[in-house]
């Protein structure tokens, strides 16, 4: 399922943001307005943008015109017949959204994806006026659409996984971090920042503190610059308003309105942010914040709206928070999170206490929150180093989770090959830096001998891994693809080992691979220099093997396991090991291996079904025995 030409309707904040990101990333995006004068708007919308990216030097102009290149403007609904995606940006209304979805569906053709960028109403009931439902999604994008790196994909119980798929490379591909959400109320990050905010004005109702004391509890608290009611001014308050009514209508009483935020919405203004902060009312309200984020944020991880990790991402890439509930709850401790928790309880009849959490609390243990995520599929294990918001930057705690996964693979019998990439703009940026200042000297050494170990765990797997290189892939992380068999770069991604302008050099293998690799002259320039090298550079001096659209990356690198994963698994081990084998030892010594790898092979079930299959010009099946 390929995605190539991309519908966006709906040219306003959102929508030209929306097109925007699209088209920057190559997309051929038709954007369609009602009439001529929206579309002429929408489109300036974008050229300013465009614009304003260049005089900030985020874009070059020759990057702003091919981007601006890549759109066209329409007022005509059927010019979006032949796109691969059609994403709808238009006013939260779920019957114009039905009358505008029913119309495409007479329209594009029948592989068309349709997309709903809805912050609050039901995907499946959006879809249900097509013929189509298993191929209607969310897509909600965050505000701002250009720069906020969050989206939440949308899942319903009919939407095909390969929908899913091709979504999340198409939002990875266009620099946003996606997370697969359930088709539920609120998705994931709305289901518990509209209760913050809608939980700060009833505390307000209440008289426990004034707004500007509001704000600064929730500013301490969640250690963000904005507290809900500054946000409310700047995001609008009827968007905070419609979401709890239509959280209420579907959850439950719990999520209704606050009566001043009613009232807000009857004046038409903004809240009133002066006044005198009262510092002895702070530390009450930051907790029932806290109680509420952690209480809603329990609930829709149990009901199986989204993961413990990607609830945590929405608020960490989303909401731009320091920690997300979860990891907000390990750092205080979860029997305290509780507590907080059973006080909103008390507070709410109409509160669902989430069994989940008391069910951590009993097992006295902290939530777990991996940082390196691992999926298998038809025998390809698909490993991504999920730390977008540091982009994936390597600590003592992610080499342990990446160590303990390539051990997992190596008693996996059923995985014949490995993909290894990065979420988000990163491969791997590198070692986290400001851990490895605050490391005294044995510390350092422990954390240099953890990371040699993985990279020799990830070489001498028995099964070959792929590094499908997505972006940056600096320091520690070049050091990781560099220990892999096969490195495919996306043509957006770069390499180097910056070491040196920190005062040290590569210390995961960095130095005694690249030589292996590319030459001592190749290596030296590399290492000495600490620049910075694109895709086609690297591939020009052999540092991968090859380059490739970023929207192909995955779509190579998985056809390329599938087709390893073919063969005789027994073989290909023993190929991979005497190989390696050809880099640490003399000819001689490296021709006794093979002699010996290879009697081996001729003494499995395996040979003999390769060669019979030959005979029988039928493909083998490989048993791997």
């Amino acid at each position: 399922m390929n995605i190539e030409k991309v519908g966006v309707v709906g040219c306003g904040l959102m929508g030209a943001g929306i097109a925007q990101t699209a088209a920057q990333a190559g997309y051929t995006t038709i954007v369609r307005e009602l009439n001529e004068e929206l579309l002429e708007k929408g489109l300036s919308r974008i050229s300013g943008f465009l614009d304003k990216g260049v005089e900030k030097k985020k874009l070059t102009q020759v990057k702003r015109d091919a981007t601006w290149e890549c759109i066209r403007g329409t007022t005509d609904l059927s010019d979006l017949a032949d796109c691969d995606l059609v994403i709808e940006v238009i006013f939260e209304d779920l019957n114009a959204k039905q009358e505008l979805f029913g119309e495409l569906d007479s329209i594009c053709h029948e592989n068309t994806i349709f997309a709903s960028n809805t912050s609050s109403l039901s995907i499946a009931e959006i879809a249900s006026v097509t013929g189509r439902p298993e191929r209607v999604t969310g897509l909600h994008y965050f505000f701002p659409s250009v720069i906020n790196q969050l989206l939440e994909v949308v899942a319903t119980e009919q939407t095909e996984p390969e929908v899913i798929e091709a979504l999340l490379v198409f939002a990875r591909t266009t620099g946003k971090i996606p997370i697969v959400v359930k088709d539920a109320p609120g998705f994931a990050v709305n289901r518990y920042f509209v209760p913050w905010l809608n939980e700060a004005v009833r505390m307000l109702d209440e008289g426990l503190a004034n707004i500007p004391t509001i704000d600064e509890a929730a500013g301490e608290s969640f250690k963000i610059r904005m507290g809900p009611f500054a946000l409310m001014n700047a995001t609008g308050i009827p968007i905070a308003h419609h979401c709890t009514v239509s959280f209420a209508e579907s959850k439950g009483e719990f999520y209704r309105p606050a009566t001043g935020l009613d009232a807000q919405l009857e004046a038409g203004k903004p809240w009133d942010l002066d006044g005198e902060v009262d510092e002895t009312a702070k530390g009450a309200i930051g907790e029932r914040l806290m109680g509420v984020v952690f209480g809603v944020a329990s609930q829709l991880v149990e009901e199986g709206v989204a993961s413990i990790e990607d609830t945590d991402r929405g608020a960490l890439v989303g909401l731009r928070w320091v920690r997300g509930p979860f990891g907000m709850m390990n750092d205080i401790g979860i029997d305290r999170a509780l507590e907080l928790v059973e006080q909103v309880d008390v507070h709410y009849d109409s509160f669902d206490m989430p069994d989940l959490l008391r069910q951590q609390v009993a097992e006295g243990q902290p939530w777990t929150l991996r940082e390196v995520k691992l999926e298998t599929k038809d025998r390809v294990a698909t490993i991504t180093m999920n730390r977008p918001e540091a982009m994936n930057a390597l600590n003592e705690k992610v080499l342990r989770e990446l160590k303990n996964t390539i051990a997992e693979l190596r008693e996996d019998s059923t995985v014949r090959a490995v993909i290894i990439t990065g979420e988000g703009s990163a491969f791997i940026a590198g070692a986290d830096i400001k851990t490895m200042l605050a490391a005294d000297l044995a510390e350092v050494e422990e954390f240099t001998r953890l990371g040699q170990g993985v990279m020799d765990d990830i070489e001498r797997l028995d099964k070959p891994v792929i590094a499908a290189i997505n972006g940056f892939a600096l320091g520690g992380g070049l050091e990781l693809a560099l220990a892999c068999d096969i490195r495919l770069a996306s043509t957006e991604a770069r390499m180097g080992f910056p070491e040196v302008g920190l005062g040290i050099f590569p210390g995961f293998g960095g130095s005694q691979r690249a030589t292996r690799l590319i030459g001592k002259g190749q290596a030296c320039e590399l290492i000495f220099t600490g620049k910075h090298i694109n895709a086609e550079e690297a591939a020009h001096i052999g540092l991968v093997n090859r380059v490739v659209p970023p929207q192909k990356l995955m779509i190579e690198a998985r056809r390329l396991a599938e087709r390893i994963a073919g063969q005789g698994p027994i073989a290909v081990a023993k190929a991979k090991t005497a190989i390696n084998q050809a880099l640490q030892t003399g000819l001689d010594a490296g021709l006794a291996f093979e002699l010996e790898a290879v009697m081996e092979t001729f003494d499995t079930e395996d040979q003999k079904e390769g060669m019979t299959a030959f005979l029988e010009r039928r493909k083998p099946e490989f048993k791997g025995q």
